[in-house]
């Protein structure tokens, strides 16, 4: 995928996701400066071009119960 280039409002919505992925749209809105309807075209964007990719949980994984972390390499 060919380098976009991306202005300071986009960087500004790509951090802020990145510190809090489950904000509304209203919020990362005011957050960045921007009104909720192009904060919004903005992120579609940046999720169509795929620079963002996905959103996730990070799950706790001793809160589930596993205790043990193991690492397996196979050739």
């Amino acid at each position: 995928m060919p380098h976009n280039s991306f202005d300071s409002i986009d960087l500004h919505i790509l951090a802020e996701l990145q510190n809090d992925g489950r904000m509304t749209n209203v919020e990362l809105a005011g957050r960045v400066g921007l009104t909720a309807p192009p904060c919004l075209r903005r992120m579609r964007a940046l999720e169509q071009s795929g620079t963002i990719k996905s959103y996730h949980a990070d799950v706790d994984a001793s809160a589930l119960g596993y205790t043990i972390t193991v690492f397996a390499m196979v050739s």
